[in-house]
């Protein structure tokens, strides 16, 4: 069966948003952003698209879960062992989707990251649900693996180790990003999109301009 993809489209008229609407510092916009889609009950509001780049300047990306908006940072985990955190350790930089279609809007993030400290890390692993924390320990996230049954009994061998407290693995950790780009996108009929930029400046204020669609 073949799929017309040329003829899906959907009309946008929800809301309309200008520079004049936002607030004057992008971060504090997108919490305001962020609670309205949680309060809106969208599916998995927290989710982020993030893009990182390798070592050859080839791109990768994959959604990852928001756990913190902390002092003008956003904050994630994973494991630092990974393809992304490799990535990450040879190129500090990343860009990151959130899109929230019931609200007709999209967010785009730019910038730097950087490990948190160890005990912030620590406070967020001890918070996690023991399988998860345990799940940590038993997944070399990105290596290739012969079966479901290694990861399994990996995870077998760890609960036996850990049956009770389980400490976070030294490769296992959270990141703080620290945007100096941010555009909030709300879909508009006619393709007449409204897009507002932020820019960090070097006294650290936010520029807020219009973009066309």
């Amino acid at each position: 069966m073949s799929l017309n993809l040329a003829d899906i489209r959907l009309e946008y008229s929800k809301k309309e948003l200008s520079p004049d609407d936002c607030l004057p510092d992008a971060v504090a916009q997108f919490e305001v952003w962020l609670n309205e889609a949680i309060a809106s009950q969208v599916h998995e509001p927290t989710a982020m698209h993030i893009a990182t780049v390798d070592d050859s300047g080839r791109p990768s990306a994959r959604i990852v879960l928001l756990k913190g908006v902390e002092n003008g940072q956003l904050v994630f985990y994973t494991n630092y062992l990974s393809r992304k955190g490799r990535q990450l350790a040879a190129n500090p930089y990343v860009a990151v989707t959130f899109f929230w279609p019931e609200l007709e809007r999209q967010v785009r993030i730019e910038g730097r990251v950087a490990q948190v400290a160890p005990e912030v890390s620590d406070a967020y692993f001890a918070s996690r649900p023991y399988t998860s924390r345990i799940g940590a320990w038993a997944s070399e996230q990105s290596t290739e693996i012969d079966s479901k049954t290694v990861l399994v009994t990996r995870a077998a061998g760890f609960g036996l180790k850990h049956p009770l407290s389980v400490p976070r693995p030294p490769h296992w950790g959270g990141y703080a990003i620290v945007p100096d780009r941010i555009e909030f996108w709300q879909g508009r009929p006619s393709r007449l999109h409204d897009r507002v930029l932020y820019t960090l400046a070097a006294d650290a204020s936010w520029a807020r301009s219009r973009l066309a669609p």
